[in-house]
Formats: structure tokens, sequence, C-alpha cells
């Protein structure tokens, strides 16, 4: 299984906690009032509207509260926010890109630095592990919506480029700039997506021991726990055994 999707078994678990909830719907808002200031608010006529609502949906967040996120856009009085990436390192060289939405770039750039360095790791310049990252679009199903030949077969007429299935459910991987059509097809063949979402995904990976992870799990939640952090992804890899420590 790929880093990246190791990381999601490891988020699914810590998003049962309430608090840590509360901090991803306020994000997931933030994602949506900043798509509807960019373009259109209307999530027909804006992908990345439309992407920013299907991920907040799929995370459980009530209509009321993304309605809200549109109107603030809608109205004016929206803060003006800049989008900017980090790239750094973590336990035993683990690549680490963190992905802000700020008002204040010397406050996010002083706190990310900072993080880096309480937690053992080190913030590199802008470029310095991007090299071992993809940026694709990610779609996934649970299981229930069929078995993998079926999913296979949907994804290639969709235009994906790579399905990943396990007893999990389906991840299906396309192109960036085909994250918008591939997942309206899909949903027309499968229906709803569990998860639709532009994602770095990890062409070189690093293999961490138990104690690493540990330290790159504490590194990365202190990151997330900064309100201008919306994502954080990593390159590492662990086995099953290691994993199931966690």
């Amino acid at each position: 299984m790929a880093g990246h999707s190791k990381w999601a078994n490891i988020q699914h678990r810590k998003g049962r906690q309430d608090g840590i909830r509360s901090k991803l719907f306020s994000k997931l808002s933030k994602e949506i009032t900043v798509a509807a200031k960019m373009g259109d608010p209307d999530v027909d006529k804006n992908p990345r509207l439309r992407l920013a609502v299907k991920e907040a949906k799929s995370n459980s967040v009530p209509k009321d509260v993304i309605d809200r996120a549109i109107k603030k856009a809608i109205g004016g009085d929206a803060e003006t926010y800049d989008e900017i990436r980090y790239e750094g390192y973590g336990p035993n060289g683990v690549a680490v890109i963190v992905e802000t939405m700020t008002d204040n770039k010397n406050r996010t750039a002083s706190t990310v630095r900072s993080t880096f360095t309480k937690n053992g790791g080190n913030l590199g310049e802008t470029g310095s592990v991007g090299f071992m990252f993809d940026r694709k679009g990610e779609i996934t199903y649970g299981i229930s919506v069929g078995d993998a030949d079926t999913v296979m077969m949907a994804a290639i007429e969709a235009g994906a480029e790579d399905v990943e299935s396990s007893e999990e459910g389906h991840t299906i991987i396309c192109a960036d700039t085909d994250l918008n059509d591939v997942s309206n097809a899909l949903e027309a063949e499968l229906g709803e997506t569990d998860s639709t979402k532009l994602i770095w995904k990890p062409t070189i990976s690093t293999e961490l021991g138990l104690e690493d992870m540990q330290k790159l799990m504490k590194l990365v939640d202190a990151l997330e726990d900064d309100d201008d952090v919306q994502r954080v992804t990593t390159n590492f890899d662990a086995s099953d055994e290691v994993m199931a420590q966690l």
C-alpha cells in the first residue's frame, strides 16, 4: 500500500476525535470560501468550488456550514488569503509538503519553520522535495460500489490513469487537470464518490520504522494543528507491522 493511502487510514482514525473534526470543518470551509471568491460562486460553474464542496460533504460538513462559507465570499467580507506551499524534511529524511492558506505570510512562515525545528525536522526551500511527488487527482469509493474489475472498467472509460483496490475500497488516480471530468464520469457510472480531491502522490518513498513513524506523526499533528495549514503530505512508507503498532 502506498504511503499516502496508509496516511489516509491514520487520519481516518484520528478523525473520530471531536476537536480534530471541528478544526477540519474550519479548514474545509476556508477552502470553499476561497474557491467561491476566486471564481464563480455557482458550484456548477466553478470546478474548484465543486471539488471543495464535495470534499466537505465527504467529511460530513453540514450543509448550512457549506452555504455560509459560500455566502461569505459573495458578501465580500471574506478575508484575503495567500496560498503558500512549504517543503521540508522529517525524521530519517522523509519528505514533507505543507499547503497553507494565510492572511499573514510572516506569521505562517515563522510558525511552520518553528514547528519543523521543534519536532526534529528541517524546513527546506521551495522545490527541495517537490520533485519526489506528482500532482494528481484522487477519487475514492467504498468497497460496496462494486468489485475491482467493475471499478477498473469504469475508471478506464472515465479517463483515469490508475486504480488501487483493496478490502477497504477503491482509489482512482487521474491527471490533476482531469479531476473534475473524471469524477463527473465516474459518478454517472458508479454514483457519488466518497472523496474527490487533488493530492501530492509520492514517486519516491522513505521507509520508516516505528520510532521514526511516531516522530513523523508528532510533526504532522503539530503542523495540522495550525489554523493556517490546510493539509500535510509525506512520502513515508512503513511495514504492516509498524502500522499495526501505531
